[in-house]
């Protein structure tokens, strides 16, 4: 059911040498979704505390009504981010947060257009693209998520789907160095299904090329694209092995233990 997407020849030759060798730094984010206690922080923050690859920057998002208590919990190299924010710095919007406010408490991150909130919540590409712009004008740095349905991979349309979406985000996008790209087919999130490495490969690389003919050769070398969908610590090694995937989003594994063997995967 899960077969190789089906892209267009012209897509099939891979990206150049000099951007699959590229150095960047991988990058693992923790989505913690509406879960949560200040107990269950304080035990995130105990199996966080210690053995974790210092070349990995990890970032892990919290509901908002406990990311103060998080980023004084958690270890300071690890970073809190917001799940979601609006378009705006402040106004009538009850039940909504802003970048200012993600800003105030000592954040430097949020995850937009997360599958959850297109597909649950009916976020449209052009409103998180506005969410991305606004986001990356007070400063925060955004992990923009893209990716297609189940019935959109079966009828081919992986490609026209997560290119729609990156570009709508990349419209608004001025400071590349200060976005992670997450690509979570959202046939794999929760299901546990997981994208063989050899198709997140192959996404993540159209990706790029993408990024090389409509942003720049230089965008596409050095922005990191993550993938999440179902990983754990079973299956984390073979996908961190592939060239263009820079790292993960992970969902319920990142309240565990084993996100620790998550956050290691290229050791």
């Amino acid at each position: 059911m899960f077969g190789t997407p089906r892209f267009s020849a012209e897509f099939s030759l891979g990206v150049s040498t000099e951007i699959k060798m590229s150095n960047r730094q991988f990058f693992v984010g923790g989505n913690w979704k509406m879960n949560g206690s200040k107990s269950s922080i304080d035990g995130i923050a105990k199996f966080l505390s210690s053995g974790l690859d210092p070349n990995t920057e990890i970032v892990v998002g919290c509901p908002a009504i406990y990311m103060d208590y998080a980023i004084s919990a958690l270890p300071k190299t690890i970073g809190v981010a917001a799940q979601n924010c609006y378009k705006v710095p402040n106004g009538a919007f009850t039940g909504e947060i802003s970048p200012a406010m993600i800003k105030d408490i000592g954040s430097e991150w949020v995850i937009l257009g997360h599958s959850e909130r297109r597909n649950v919540f009916g976020e449209n590409d052009a409103l998180i693209a506005e969410k991305v712009g606004h986001a990356l004008s007070e400063g925060i740095k955004v992990i923009a998520c893209v990716g297609e349905l189940l019935e959109e991979r079966e009828s081919g349309k992986t490609q026209e789907v997560v290119f729609r979406q990156t570009k709508a985000i990349a419209d608004k996008v001025a400071n590349w160095s200060k976005v992670v790209i997450a690509y979570e087919p959202v046939w794999a999130i929760g299901t546990g299904k997981t994208a063989s490495p050899e198709q997140a490969q192959e996404v993540h690389e159209q990706l790029r090329k993408w990024l090389t003919d409509n942003v720049s050769p230089d965008v596409a070398k050095t922005t990191r694209i993550i993938y999440g969908g179902s990983v754990t610590a079973a299956n984390c090694k073979e996908l961190a092995k592939k060239p263009d995937v820079d790292g993960f989003l992970v969902g319920g594994a990142s309240l565990k233990p084993e996100f620790v063997q998550i956050i290691n995967a290229r050791q």
